[in-house]
Parts: C-alpha cells; structure tokens; sequence
C-alpha cells in the first residue's frame, strides 16, 4: 500500500516537474501561441492584435494565430480563455467591454474579470470618434446636438455589438448633451462601418484604428473626438471637450490576458516580448497613424488601468439603466 502511494506521488511530482520544466523561460514558446479577438476580423481590435502579434512573432521565434470569437460582448473568446490551460499558449486582447464593463452589463457572468485571467500587460489607447454620414446636414458637435434635438427620434447610431466601447461612448455622450438616438448594433466594427458609409444608419462613435481611412476619404464626416488632445492623424478634428461637451471622455484601450494562475516566468516572458514589440519601427508607425497611445508597462500597471476605468464607467452603465442579459 504504502509502496503503491510512494508509487504515484513520484508519478505526480514528475508530471508536476515536467510541465514546471516544459514552461521554463529556456523552452517557452516551443509552439505556436493562440491569441483569441473577440472582436470579427477588420476591426480596431483585430488590426492592433495582428500587428502586435507578428513583431512579437519574430522575437518569440513562434507563429501567433490570431482567432477571431466574436459575440456577447466579447464574453465567448474571454471563457475560451479564462478555462485555458494556464500555460501560456493562449491568450486573449481584452479591452473595456471585458474589463470594465461587462461586470455591469450582465447579471451574471460564466467568469470573474478581476479573479479568472492573469495580466501580461497593457497595449494600446485609442480615441474613438463622433462620425456621421454625409448626408446628415451638420459639420459640428453643436450642429450635430441641435440636429437630434429637432428631429426626435430621425437619427440612428450603429456599433460594433451591445456592450462595446462605441456603445458605452454613444450613451455617454447622450447623458451629457441630452439627445435621443437609437442604438443599431451590429456584430462587428467593419459591417457597423460600412452600413453608416452607405447611409443606412447615420452615425457612430468609430474607433480611427479602423476607421481613419474612410474618414480621411471623406466617406464619413468627422464632428469630434473623445480624446484628451487630438489625434495627429486629424490635427483639426476638436475634441468633445474643445466641441462644448465636457467630461465625455471616451476611448478603448487594449491589453493582453492569459488564464488565471499563468506561471510568473511565462508573464514574465510574455510583458517583456509584449513591451519590446510595441517599441519597434512598425508598430510604433501603426499606432502614431491612428493617433494610439501605447500602455506598455506592468501588468499591475495595466490590471490598476483596468479596475479604474471600471470605476468610471459601472455608474454610467447604471444610471443609463443598460443591462445585457
């Protein structure tokens, strides 16, 4: 009996030193790295994450497969992640749906935001803009204020999916100006584009990481932008702010998770590859084009950004009265 016992102990401290071993900093990675986007392909999310990933690639020395698992505010991809095997070969881009909003939205969650995922560290900010089509007759914030006041119930705003930060930015600014629109959602930033590009819904807060083209283009007009400076893609696009709407401060922000209980040496590995990628010539271009804001730095720099934007948005979510389930 006792001979049986020792017998298994051994087998179970070897297995215990293998996989301690296999996910050593000398051998991690030694196979591709999963990196969930809860977002559809083409949006702000997928594009950074994509960009990201590959100069991390080719300081890892291993393929990162982006996979894309949209929908339910982006809680599908987050329980792919957050019941993963903690070993460091799958991770997920989490923004402020996950992190600061969700947890309000939904009664209920199949995950603890705070308690199931192991920060690696934050990745970008980027502004969100108050578009309209070019059919709307207004060329300003004000105009665009005055213009839903007089026609109650005229205007509709798309957005990536109910939850998102474009929603979330939408509702913020209805609270502060006092306007009514209705919410169009979509399942995805590139389809929610494209239906305000053809008119068929008038307006939207549009994250320039995918949308700076078509604004340059002139497919959609620009009235302001929820940052605290401008963008230096749009040097004259005000802010909300400039715009005579205050406090309505709106953005995305990005950040890499692994399951909860990933080894200290794997986030250890993964924030110094996440920090270096995020500093070189290509991503640096990326982001200075889409007027983004790099967060590279801790992952308690990157959780603390997190539990605050939570603060800020759990009693807009409330008094707004928004509920997802």
């Amino acid at each position: 009996m006792h001979r049986r016992t020792l017998i298994t102990s051994l087998a179970a401290f070897a297995g215990s030193a293998a996989f301690a071993q296999s996910q050593s900093p000398s051998t991690y990675p030694d196979q591709p790295i999963r990196w969930v986007v809860p977002y559809p392909a083409g949006g702000g999310t997928d594009v950074l994450a994509r960009a990201v990933g590959e100069a991390m690639r080719e300081s890892l020395g291993q393929q990162i497969v982006v996979d894309n698992r949209p929908g339910a505010s982006t809680n599908i991809g987050a329980q792919i992640v957050a019941t993963a095997r903690p070993d460091g070969y799958t991770v997920i881009s989490a923004d402020n749906a996950l992190l600061a909003f969700n947890e309000f939205l939904f009664g209920k969650l199949p995950f603890d935001p705070k308690t199931d995922f192991t920060y690696i560290g934050g990745i970008s900010r980027f502004p969100l803009a108050l578009v309209v089509h070019p059919s709307v007759p207004v060329k300003t914030v004000a105009e665009f204020v005055a213009y839903a006041k007089a026609n109650p119930g005229k205007l509709n705003y798309a957005s990536p999916g109910n939850g998102s930060p474009h929603h979330l930015a939408m509702e913020l600014f209805k609270s502060r100006t006092g306007i009514f629109v209705t919410h169009i959602p979509y399942r995805g930033a590139a389809p929610a584009m494209q239906d305000v590009m053809g008119g068929q819904v008038q307006c939207m807060f549009l994250d320039l990481a995918a949308g700076l083209s078509v604004v340059q283009s002139g497919k959609v007009r620009a009235l302001g932008i929820g940052s605290a400076r401008r963008a230096p893609a749009l040097p004259d696009l005000l802010t909300l702010a400039e715009a005579g709407v205050p406090n309505a401060e709106v953005f995305a922000f990005q950040g890499l998770l692994g399951p909860a209980k990933l080894p200290a040496p794997i986030v250890q590995r993964l924030n110094v590859e996440l920090n270096k990628a995020l500093a070189t010539p290509a991503v640096v271009k990326r982001m200075n084009d889409f007027g983004m804001e790099s967060l590279a730095g801790t992952p308690e720099q990157f959780r603390m950004l997190a539990r605050v934007e939570a603060g800020r948005w759990g009693p807009v979510i409330k008094a707004q009265g928004i509920k997802l389930d």
